[in-house]
């Protein structure tokens, strides 16, 4: 596993002192537990500082970015920068989930692409990364992995409600979300639904869930929508 987290050093171009602390980061409770270790060794204490981390950069971030915004929409800005799905997609982008320390039970119901599972491993990476170079590693990790390409990111996790605005905008017609077909056994399955706009098929998505599925159906339609303008 040694080597595993060693490349993970690479993909964030941060090297621990500590490397405990990066080990301690992608263990999951599952793991603790299947090991009959104490509770305390998981990741979820470097998740609550990392939160806190996060919480403090990306609003300094949006506070020095944004100098005519009101608190309320800063607020909300926030919460969507950080939100659950925006901190999954960005896990994604480093293969975060192929160097998580899980339970066999959670390791075979794809744990590896839970985007709770995910997320968390994210901030407790960035709580690690702050206990072991400071404020400054941590705040540099944030802008480089999570305050980028928002635009792109937004337009990902909140695809469906961004496809419902621009339908709206352009044309009176109906989005059906329809499940097409699934795939593995079903501890592990994989779903496949395709998005209709009117009659026509604009986007197929596939996902762990039936609600991730149609997120990638509506990013695809997007996209697709942008190029045919």
């Amino acid at each position: 596993m040694n080597e595993k987290l060693r490349k993970l050093e690479k993909q964030i171009g941060y090297k621990f002192h500590d490397f405990s602390l990066l080990e301690c980061a992608m263990m999951h409770s599952s793991y603790t537990n299947e090991k009959h270790m104490e509770k305390y060794l998981c990741n979820e204490r470097l998740e609550f500082l990392g939160d806190a981390v996060l919480e403090l950069v990306s609003s300094e971030y949006l506070f020095l970015n944004e100098p005519k915004v009101s608190e309320g929409k800063l607020t909300k800005t926030r919460a969507s920068m950080v939100c659950e799905p925006a901190l999954a997609f960005c896990a994604r982008e480093i293969g975060l989930g192929e160097y998580l320390l899980l339970g066999r039970g959670e390791e075979a119901t794809g744990g590896r692409q839970r985007e709770s599972i995910t997320s968390d491993a994210m901030e407790a990476l960035i709580g690690a990364i702050y206990l072991d170079g400071g404020f400054t590693n941590a705040k540099e990790f944030v802008h480089r992995f999570i305050l980028t390409d928002l635009e792109n990111k937004k337009l990902f996790y909140d695809s469906k409600t961004i496809l419902q605005e621009i339908v709206q905008a352009q044309a009176d017609e109906k989005i059906c979300y329809q499940l097409v077909k699934e795939e593995g056994p079903d501890h592990n399955k994989s779903f496949f639904v395709e998005v209709k706009i009117g009659t026509k098929v604009f986007g197929i998505g596939e996902g762990r869930t039936k609600k991730a599925a149609e997120q990638k159906a509506a990013y695809e339609a997007i996209l697709r929508m942008k190029k045919e303008k």
